[in-house]
């Protein structure tokens, strides 16, 4: 219906189609100007949100979790490729596979011949394993050094003391974790500083592996362990040695000190004071090895 002009008052009858356009015309403009003020607005937010990624581009995660060999192999030598002041490295475990020996020579060579630093940690039973040896000789007349401990806390790799690796679980070739977080990475840095000033020098020409210095810290540490209740299995984990190493350090002890078993054995050495007194303990070494 509609107005008839006329007659003053009187309504007259119009098409529905046009009565539709009267009545819908208000709401597809509110419609149409919803949509302008939507574009306008997402055209708005995507400019801020370039401008945010632009920002954030260079930024990287402080904790980044690397799953795979070949993903942890690659981040490992982008990060030492990038390497221009120092490296710090722990290994853990004793002597290491040939084939990991030789990635790391040419890697760690590379590096040295930039100029950069490079030192690392190994357990003192690497001095009885050639093939260690053999790479920590080639990298030493590089310009490496190298360092010895009884026991090394974890295998730690830091580069320029900008990004760490460690791993994330006990098997280490499962996983690592890429540590960019300056209070972390000042925190693993002071741990192996610490770590470096208590340790043996591994001069060029190699030490004598039983030299009385390293034999007296693995002797003192296996036996410690039994103190603890520690298994051989435990025990040779830690220290990076043989089941069978362990069990002829522990066996010569037991008939030097007279035990008839282990738990008599971890008695006498507490109470003995053997462990805590000035002199390292005297023990003929083993036959091989440590």
């Amino acid at each position: 219906m509609a107005d008839d002009p006329r007659t003053p008052g009187a309504a007259t009858a119009v098409p529905p189609e046009a009565a539709a356009i009267a009545a819908l015309r208000p709401i597809e403009e509110a419609i149409a100007a919803q949509q302008r003020t939507y574009r306008s607005l997402q055209a708005t937010l995507s400019v801020f949100g370039r401008t945010y990624d632009d920002a954030r581009k260079d930024e990287q995660p402080t904790l980044t979790v690397l799953t795979g060999a070949q993903v942890i192999s690659n981040a490992l030598e982008a990060a030492v490729d990038a390497c221009r002041e120092e490296l710090l490295t722990t290994q853990p475990g004793g002597g290491r596979p040939e084939h990991l020996l030789g990635e790391a020579l040419e890697r760690d060579v590379r590096m040295l011949t930039r100029g950069v630093r490079q030192r690392t940690i190994y357990q003192h039973t690497v001095r009885t394993h050639p093939p260690t040896l053999g790479y920590i000789e080639k990298v030493t007349a590089a310009g490496a050094e190298v360092h010895t401990l009884v026991e090394v806390f974890e295998r730690m790799i830091i580069c320029d003391r900008e990004v760490a690796f460690i791993p994330t679980s006990d098997e280490r070739s499962d996983g690592a974790l890429q540590i960019r977080h300056p209070a972390l990475l000042r925190f693993l840095a002071v741990l192996f500083d610490n770590a470096w000033a208590r340790s043996v020098p591994v001069e060029p020409g190699g030490v004598p592996a039983r030299s009385p210095l390293i034999t007296s810290d693995v002797q003192r540490a296996i036996l410690q362990a039994v103190v603890s209740g520690e298994t051989d299995d435990s025990i040779a984990r830690r220290m990076g040695m043989s089941r069978r190493s362990v069990a002829k350090h522990i066996s010569r002890v037991s008939q030097q000190l007279g035990s008839g078993s282990r738990a008599q054995l971890g008695y006498l050495l507490a109470t003995s004071g053997l462990l805590w007194l000035g002199q390292p303990p005297r023990f003929a070494p083993p036959e091989r090895g440590f």
